[in-house]
């Protein structure tokens, strides 16, 4: 089972930071309106840079003057499976505290991405 974890951060824009343990990274989105909990809600969501594992954890305070100061907290945490991969589409089964069933990761251009609750 991989792991994923969603962080609410109050950096300059609130945002929540939605990642999936893959290829011994954490693949990150961010989400500004947050990961949806209703079936067919869509979302943007906009990839960013993979962070380090050990990022999964974290909650505090970023300082002034870095990248994405500000504070975050984790929203919800858990475990994930794919169910399907394409280039343009990643479907994966969460099973958080919060958020539970498939959500479909669909790129538009770029790091532009869909992020949608299926089920």
């Amino acid at each position: 089972m991989n792991r994923f974890v969603v962080q609410e951060h109050h950096a300059r824009n609130l945002h929540w930071d939605f990642r999936l343990e893959r290829e011994d990274v954490l693949k990150s989105w961010a989400v500004p309106k947050g990961v949806p909990e209703k079936t067919k809600v869509k979302r943007l969501a906009i990839q960013v840079e993979d962070h380090d594992l050990d990022y999964i954890d974290f909650e505090g305070e970023i300082g002034e003057g870095e990248y994405g100061a500000g504070t975050v907290k984790i929203w919800d945490s858990g475990t994930y499976t794919v169910e399907s991969e394409t280039e343009k589409a990643l479907v994966v089964k969460l099973k958080g505290s919060r958020l539970k069933g498939s959500y479909s990761l669909v790129r538009l251009k770029d790091n532009q991405w869909l992020i949608i609750k299926i089920t």
